[in-house]
């Protein structure tokens, strides 16, 4: 049963519920247009210049979320390759104190986490009191590219959406607000994005030829995240599907459902020392 109120959990945000998924439905990412950008009709230029408002505005946020230190904030960033991840924590949390935001990758994993639940390698990384924690790629894996490649039984990984919830859900009762974007591109765009790699000595470290295998598995990536994001979006966690192919778009759409999240949270200030009136310093 799902609860109606949690310490952490995400209030709406007006001018992106277009994006966000409502728990229970049916998601089909089809019916998603990565070209969009309708939220913001001024165009790129006065985007662009509104970006810069909300990174200033997430900065201040920031800021009151670890001074308060009450709360923790869990970002999740998932996206087929090129997707945008680095992008979004480039440019959306540029300026941030970096005392109270982390980043964590979730890579291939090691043998001592093999060892483990697939959770054990997750659960030290989440945020604590006043902290931002921003996860670049994330447990979905563990529904994601270990469903397309058969790493475990489709009985072991079926189980997993129940139990992400599950965890996740305690997160959010224990003071987590927890917000998850996935970071919708075209087939063709990445494309574009694998070529733009490959033609720039600048960019070409980044150029993993395994890329191109995991590109092969598209349909089925596909298949994999309609799953994650109709079983997965829940009150206390909910998905966004936000259309990346702008990328200018993309930071604006994540940088605003940050900040309306976070300013939602009706955050203070801690009440200063006693007798600080008082004090002099000469």
């Amino acid at each position: 049963m799902l609860r109606a109120e949690f310490a952490g959990a995400c209030l709406p945000c007006p001018a992106m519920e277009r994006y966000r998924i409502t728990p229970g439905s049916t998601v089909h990412l089809a019916d998603h247009d990565p070209d969009d950008t309708s939220a913001f009709t001024g165009g790129k230029a006065a985007a662009k210049e509104l970006a810069k408002e909300t990174t200033q505005r997430l900065e201040e946020l920031q800021e009151l979320l670890f001074a308060e230190g009450r709360r923790r904030v869990l970002v999740v960033l998932q996206a087929m390759d090129t997707g945008g991840k680095d992008g979004v924590i480039r440019h959306v949390f540029e300026g941030v104190n970096p005392a109270g935001v982390t980043v964590a990758s979730f890579k291939k994993p090691t043998a001592p986490e093999l060892a483990h639940d697939y959770l054990w390698r997750v659960h030290p990384r989440v945020p604590g009191n006043g902290e931002i924690t921003i996860f670049n790629r994330s447990h979905y894996e563990d529904v994601l590219v270990v469903r397309v490649h058969s790493l475990v039984p489709e009985a072991v990984w079926a189980k997993r959406y129940d139990q992400i919830n599950a965890f996740e859900e305690t997160l959010a009762a224990e003071g987590t607000t927890i917000l998850k974007f996935y970071l919708h591109i075209s087939k063709a765009e990445q494309a574009a994005r694998l070529r733009a790699r490959v033609a720039d000595p600048t960019k070409q470290w980044k150029f993993n030829p395994a890329d191109l295998a995991e590109r092969s598995h598209w349909d089925a990536y596909v298949t994999a995240y309609e799953a994650v994001l109709s079983q997965t979006s829940a009150p206390w966690a909910p998905w966004y599907v936000v259309p990346a192919n702008a990328k200018w778009y993309r930071d604006l759409v994540v940088g605003t459902v940050l900040v309306e999240a976070l300013e939602g949270l009706g955050m203070q200030y801690p009440p200063p020392p006693p007798g600080i009136d008082s004090v002099v310093i000469e």
